[in-house]
């Protein structure tokens, strides 16, 4: 393996930097979290963290069962409060017990096809592979019950990749590298697809090759 080894939190923390590196979000705009192993709790980014300067101490960490803080090994729970849309990764993580990490983004080309009434194409083998499917969920207030409940239940059926209309994304991986990987698939597929609508061709751009999904569609594992 060439990805982050050792703590969850140094690998949420290379999201962080490699997405804001990418331009897949600005400043604070967004949140990331990981399901700790053998424990009832999540390590989840503080409030108002930025996401290209995490660190160790920059993580809340969760109860899952109750939202409340949690104490993981021998470590007090951290001093910090986390993230306002605590709810949303709680509620996934409720609904999906084989997911162990989301990224929760504000991507700027999928949310410009959203914002135009346009579905995210899937093009390339790999955004078959790594994407499935997006699904698209209604515009709710962010941080909310409401918004966290209605993304939940539309992950439920084992979608990865859900646009928040006219706020963001959310995608979810059994491993903090397989999101990573889902996340920058999903926002290159959203600029594929913005290329074509911008030269006039969506009409024209082909979908990656039934042959090719049909094989995927038997399978549930994915190697990283």
């Amino acid at each position: 393996m060439n990805y982050v080894h050792g703590d969850l939190r140094d690998q949420l923390a290379f999201v962080g930097f490699d997405v804001i590196q990418a331009g897949l979000v600005a400043g604070s705009g967004g949140n990331l979290s990981a399901r700790i192993p053998d424990e009832d709790a999540i390590w989840v980014t503080a409030s108002g963290s930025w996401l290209g300067r995490l660190s160790r101490t920059t993580f809340a960490s969760v109860r899952v069962s109750d939202g409340s803080p949690a104490t993981v090994g021998n470590m007090p729970p951290p001093q910090c409060e986390p993230t306002s849309e605590l709810a949303l990764h709680l509620a996934l993580y409720r609904a999906r017990p084989d997911v162990n990490a989301i990224i929760h983004l504000h991507p700027q080309t999928a949310l410009l096809l959203d914002a135009l009434g346009e579905h995210i194409r899937i093009v390339t083998t790999d955004h078959a592979y790594y994407l499935r499917r997006v699904s698209t969920v209604p515009f709710r207030m962010p941080g909310t019950i409401e918004l966290a409940s209605l993304t939940a239940a539309m992950a439920a059926d084992g979608t990865d990749c859900l646009v928040l209309s006219q706020h963001g994304c959310v995608v979810l991986g059994d491993s903090v590298e397989l999101a990573h990987k889902r996340a920058r698939n999903l926002e290159e597929a959203a600029q594929l697809t913005y290329r074509a609508l911008a030269a006039g061709r969506l009409e024209n751009l082909r979908d990656c090759p039934e042959e090719f999904q049909s094989r995927l569609s038997g399978s549930t594992a994915l190697s990283v």
